[in-house]
């Protein structure tokens, strides 16, 4: 663990995961983090099983380790977070607007406040409580996920939390940063459904310019083809053709006659380009494939225990150890030049 942050105090008083998150990426770059839960603890010590020995959730565990954790009520001990903000750089909050002023009154204007709420601070929609499943359903993700003709489809992880709690922490990050160079705190704004909407990225983009709503595409990429996962004769593996040059060279691999040679053209003609791919990779293993297609964008579809354990994983060092618990490793290394 690096740290950047040392000597830096964040008091995290969110609940569930997109806060915890940020103040864990923060925790793991070296600010010491206070998490103050209410007396029966955080909503997530009860989300399992799995759980660990002392009969926490172990999701609990995966954004919350290395804080110090302390439990308060907030309404009959606001006392206890008054002092701990004294010295602290930045609070983080969840609360829905105004709420946390309320229960404790008026926030020091030395503080960095963060506070991430499901539809932000000001709107129509301001008041109403954020859950990462809703929200994935109003963002629009879940009508771009999952198979054509099949019921709707989240994505496997709370993606909306994660992502919230990522924005939040780079806001963070530029805030320290502004007071350490002019002295001016900030009051940051941070909600679920900003985040989610503008993680649409490219498919968002593409309703902006085209007019039509994407649909349901499955593993395949609305702008690139082929770019999907294919059946070999032993499981599924994905082949993501990213330029014409790509795709030259895998007609070459495959010792199959150049067609479709702009991407244009494999989008235009998708499902015959699709076929033809299936085709070509059905009789193969998925060994055989990624050998036969080295230097292509492929790989198998891994289940989550084959990622952890993959070569790469293990060099990498993406699994550490907190209390005795293996948790995965932050992402976030420094190379220092000697």
């Amino acid at each position: 663990m690096t740290g950047a942050l040392d000597g830096i105090k964040i008091v995290d008083l969110s609940r569930i995961l997109a806060g915890p998150y940020c103040t864990q990426m923060l925790c793991d770059l070296g600010a010491t983090v206070v998490k103050v839960e209410a007396p029966w603890g955080d909503d997530t010590r009860g989300w399992g099983p799995p759980f660990l020995d002392d009969g926490t959730a172990a999701y609990h565990l995966s954004c919350n380790s290395g804080k110090e954790i302390i439990n308060v009520n907030l309404k009959s001990d606001p006392g206890v977070i008054h002092a701990l903000l004294e010295d602290a750089d930045v609070v983080v909050e969840n609360f829905r607007p105004g709420q946390l002023e309320r229960i404790i009154g008026p926030l020091s204007d030395h503080l960095i406040v963060c506070s991430i709420t499901g539809f932000g601070q000001t709107g129509p929609r301001s008041q109403e409580p954020g859950y990462d499943l809703a929200l994935q359903a109003m963002s629009g993700i879940m009508s771009v996920t999952g198979q054509e003709g099949a019921s709707p489809v989240k994505v496997g992880v709370a993606w909306i939390d994660i992502i919230t709690g990522l924005y939040a922490g780079n806001a963070i990050l530029a805030a320290l940063f502004e007071r350490e160079r002019n002295g001016k705190t900030q009051r940051l704004d941070i909600s679920l459904w900003d985040c989610a909407i503008a993680s649409l990225a490219n498919q968002g983009q593409n309703f902006l310019i085209s007019g039509q709503n994407p649909g349901l595409m499955g593993s395949s990429h609305p702008n690139l083809v082929p770019y999907q996962a294919f059946e070999a004769s032993d499981g599924w593996i994905i082949i993501a053709i990213g330029s014409d040059g790509q795709w030259n060279k895998f007609c070459k691999k495959m010792n199959v006659e150049l067609n479709w040679i702009t991407n244009q053209e494999r989008v235009v003609n998708r499902t015959e380009v699709v076929r033809f791919v299936q085709n070509l990779v059905q009789n193969k293993t998925k060994q055989e494939i990624q050998i036969l297609l080295e230097g292509i964008p492929t790989s198998p579809i891994n289940s989550i225990s084959e990622a952890l354990t993959d070569p790469q994983s293990v060099a990498r060092g993406v699994i550490t150890q907190f209390e005795g618990n293996p948790i995965l490793a932050s992402p976030l290394r420094f190379m220092t030049s000697e």
